[in-house]
């Protein structure tokens, strides 16, 4: 049965879709079989496949054959859909990038069916007060899936800082903090559907940690 890895904030902006995207290429690249869903209406993210697509027009193939599919959804809807992904033998890892805010129906029954929920923050105060609200907004969903697991992701963080601090920032929240940062790099930020950043690998490992 694939395992579902959501990644899930009570606000935009925080990292979501960029891990998850960086994630996705990574562990494709492992050989692991994945799936990324996407439930922002806007779908950048098949978007930017189409485009990447459209200029390696040229013959030249995508690592590790044709990629993983990205799939669009809606927050209301992608629990359901999940449902049916989640039998198929041909799917080891599903990845959702959620649009909607912890409040919403949709995201609460997105967290049922999940096995491992990713709240990336920053250390900005307000980025902190949003994942207090947002761990606090799952607690619930913990207690009908006991499976679950909630990690927070320290994202966007200075070069300069060292894990002791963003542990001491966090260490009040009800999640496990993992021990690694996604640092405040652009190769993160301009990420590809395609090739994967290989510096997010152990970022990743971290993840698959918590999958077993």
């Amino acid at each position: 049965m694939a395992k579902v890895i959501s990644f899930i904030s009570r606000k935009g902006g925080t990292g979501k879709t960029t891990n998850a995207i960086n994630l996705a290429t990574t562990l494709h690249q492992l050989g692991k079989r994945v799936i990324l869903v996407e439930t922002d209406t806007n779908y950048t993210l098949n978007t930017l496949r189409k485009m990447e697509a459209f200029k390696a027009q040229n013959g030249k193939s995508q690592e590790n054959g044709k990629g993983f599919d990205i799939l669009g959804s809606q927050d209301n809807e992608v629990a359901g859909e999940l449902a049916a992904i989640r039998e198929s033998r041909k799917t080891d890892v599903v990845i959702v990038d959620s649009a909607g805010k912890t409040t919403d129906e949709g995201i609460k029954k997105l967290c049922l069916v999940s096995d491992v929920v990713v709240v990336p923050t920053s250390l900005t105060q307000n980025d902190l007060l949003v994942t207090y609200q947002t761990v606090t907004d799952l607690a619930p969903a913990r207690e009908l899936n006991p499976r679950l697991k909630i990690l927070i992701l320290p994202n966007r963080i200075h070069s300069g800082t060292n894990l002791y601090t963003v542990r001491d920032n966090l260490k009040n929240l009800d999640a496990i903090i993992l021990p690694i940062i996604v640092p405040q790099k652009n190769l993160f930020v301009n990420f590809s559907t395609v090739e994967p950043e290989k510096e997010y690998q152990p970022i990743a490992n971290e993840i698959l940690k918590h999958l077993s």
